[in-house]
């Protein structure tokens, strides 16, 4: 029941994300034209963006409304996807670097360990699927048309949700409905991962911990794990503890990561399709597609690619003062995006 109640909550928040960004459609295209006039700007913003949300897939969701009623095209839709994705990868980093300066973890080594370590696996990956994923977003724009299609009429669960939301709308206008939509996605998020949870993860980790030795096998888990919970925190909070406590290597360790890294893309193509936007969906599937070719291509180079990830994690917490240098990149790269676009 709990988590029937978390997926209709999820599902209308959505709803009447798309339905508050159409109705606040004049606003927001004076103040996008501000920061988004151009396709860097759009990846910058949503980078800097899930700084701020502290949440890629809120990101994620904000630019497939923002594009469902036509304030962004084809091509910004998909940087800001890929920003969503770069710049929740840094949080964690961020986060550690925290607990690092309130002595609450002795070594910065420690501190940002995983974090490190999944950002760097994320952005190996994403900013190849960026480059080619661009150059061929003018096959999803010429097969796909952008215009949708009206929902067909008549009984059905989109209809219900519609009438909900114009209703809330009409009674709190469309900027509190705008935040209330927000604020419901995060809580709907934050319910499925109680309701995670409470599942039994130690069998999960007696079941599958010998498979790990595998990297197809570990990447395959990662994947499927993620991509049925739709949640990188409950898929990564099996493994992570096994990780931290020496039970699993960090060869095995990493492929789980990369699996996770293209799972964590099934939530997002669950709000395209919940906000019926054909090219939305196309170019969530473009990603998708793209990004697991190149992991693939990362396994099969394994060999070449491990070294030349412990590399940077060991040349960026060499000394303070290569990392205090990359936090900064974190921070000037996407302000960058915006401000040179």
């Amino acid at each position: 029941m709990r988590l029937l109640v978390t997926i209709l909550l999820f599902l209308f928040a959505i709803r009447l994300l798309g339905a508050t960004t159409d109705a606040l459609a004049p606003f927001l295209q004076r103040n996008l034209r501000r920061v988004v006039v151009g396709d860097a700007p759009a990846l910058g913003a949503s980078w800097f963006a899930s700084y701020v949300l502290a949440n890629g897939s809120i990101v994620a969701a904000l630019s497939l409304s923002l594009f469902s009623s036509h304030l962004i095209v084809p091509s910004q839709l998909f940087l800001m996807i890929i920003g969503s994705r770069l710049g929740a990868a840094a949080i964690v980093i961020f986060i550690g670097t925290f607990d690092y300066l309130n002595e609450e973890l002795d070594s910065l080594r420690e501190s940002v360990s995983m974090g490190l370590l999944a950002f760097l696996l994320t952005h190996s990956i994403y900013l190849p699927v960026l480059v080619v994923g661009y150059l061929s977003m003018p096959l999803v724009q010429t097969t796909v048309p952008v215009e949708r299609t009206p929902p067909a009429t008549g009984a059905s669960p989109p209809d219900v949700f519609s009438a909900l939301t114009g209703g809330l709308i009409d009674v709190l206008g469309a900027g509190v409905a705008f935040i209330v939509a927000i604020l419901c996605i995060f809580l709907s998020m934050r319910l499925f991962d109680r309701i995670l949870k409470s599942l039994d993860k130690q069998r999960l980790r007696r079941r599958y911990l010998s498979r790990l030795q595998n990297k197809w096998a570990s990447f395959f888990l990662g994947l499927v794990i993620t991509g049925l919970t739709t949640s990188v925190a409950f898929s990564l909070g099996v493994i992570v503890p096994l990780y931290n406590r020496g039970h699993v290597k960090r060869n095995e360790i990493i492929p789980y990561i990369l699996g996770a890294n293209i799972g964590t893309l099934v939530d997002t193509l669950i709000i395209a399709v919940a906000l019926d936007t054909p090219v939305g969906v196309q170019t969530v599937v473009l990603l998708l597609s793209i990004g697991l070719l190149v992991t693939l291509l990362t396994l099969v180079l394994y060999p070449l690619y491990t070294p030349f990830i412990d590399a940077m994690q060991n040349e960026i917490v060499g000394t303070k003062t290569y990392f205090i240098g990359f936090l900064l990149t974190l921070l000037v790269v996407p302000l960058l995006l915006i401000v040179l676009g």
